[in-house]
C-alpha cells in the first residue's frame, strides 16, 4: 500500500487541510514534512489550525509514528489547533501517540472535526 497525501490550505480561515493513506517509510514522511511546511506559506503560520484525515492510513511501524511525532512536535510547524479524523480505534490509539498536547482531538467525521476546528 503505497504512501500518498494531499494538503490543501485556506487561507480565509487560516486552515491546513491533510489527508493521508497508505503504508510510510521515514523518506515518505520526510517528503510529507517538505510539503506541509510549504503549505504553511500559504496560510498565517502563528495560529492556523489543522485537519489530519487518517482514515485511509495504514497502521504504521514504531519508527513511522516516532518520525511523525519528531515532525509534529516542531514549534515552526505547530497547529494552534489539531483535529484528527479516525476511521479505526486501533488508528485513534496510534495518533493519539503522536503527540500529548492541548488543542488536540480526535473525531469520526471530516465535518465535525473542522466545526470544532474553526469555534
Amino acid at each position: 500500500m503505497r504512501a500518498d497525501f494531499d494538503i490543501v490550505t485556506d487561507r480565509t480561515n487560516n486552515l491546513v487541510k491533510v489527508k493521508l493513506s497508505g503504508f510510510f517509510t521515514v523518506k515518505d514522511v520526510a517528503r510529507f514534512s517538505i510539503a506541509y511546511r510549504d503549505a504553511l506559506r500559504h496560510v498565517a503560520n502563528h495560529g492556523h489550525v489543522t485537519l489530519a484525515d487518517i482514515r485511509d492510513m495504514a497502521i504504521q511501524a514504531q519508527e513511522i509514528v516516532a518520525a511523525f511525532s519528531d515532525f509534529m512536535a516542531s514549534p515552526a510547524i505547530r497547529s494552534r489547533k489539531l483535529a484528527f479524523v479516525c476511521g479505526s480505534t486501533l488508528a485513534r490509539l496510534q495518533a493519539q501517540r503522536l503527540t500529548a498536547r492541548d488543542n488536540v482531538q480526535f473525531f469520526q467525521s471530516a465535518l465535525l472535526a473542522e466545526t470544532w476546528l474553526l469555534e
